[in-house]
């Protein structure tokens, strides 16, 4: 025979319940945390596109067109033209940098050198187009 052993006091049901599930309660938990989260970035992520929307064209409404000032348009501000030789320089400035770029492709490649070769004419000419 063998001799009795003192066995565990049986555990309440709420506790075997609670141990049984333990992997299942803590999936749930994080789900829940990460669904929550999602629910809340996509809302945040909503007003912020909706306030962009509203910078960008003003809504307009009948008593905030009575409200609104007129608009101010600034003039044009003419700005003196550039001395042929800072031109010149400025060409061959630029057409340093384009032979310095290495083309990815052979489209870029024939756009580069078309580019390069309007560059050149720029620089040979007697008379420099003004900017």
């Amino acid at each position: 025979m063998e001799p009795l052993k003192p066995e565990d006091p049986p555990l309440s049901s709420k506790e075997s319940f609670m141990k049984r599930y333990k992997p299942v309660w803590r999936f749930f938990l994080v789900f829940n945390i990460g669904l929550a989260g999602y629910m809340f970035a996509k809302e945040r992520m909503r007003k912020l596109s909706v306030e962009d929307n509203k910078a960008a064209k003003p809504v307009e409404d009948s008593t905030a067109a009575v409200e609104m000032e007129p608009t101010v348009i600034e003039p044009v501000k003419v700005r003196d033209p550039i001395p042929a030789e800072q031109q010149q320089e400025l060409f061959k400035w630029i057409l340093e940098e384009k032979r310095k770029v290495k083309p990815k492709d052979t489209e870029e490649k024939k756009r580069i050198d078309e580019e390069k070769a309007i560059l050149k004419q720029f620089i040979r000419a007697k008379s420099i187009p003004q900017l």
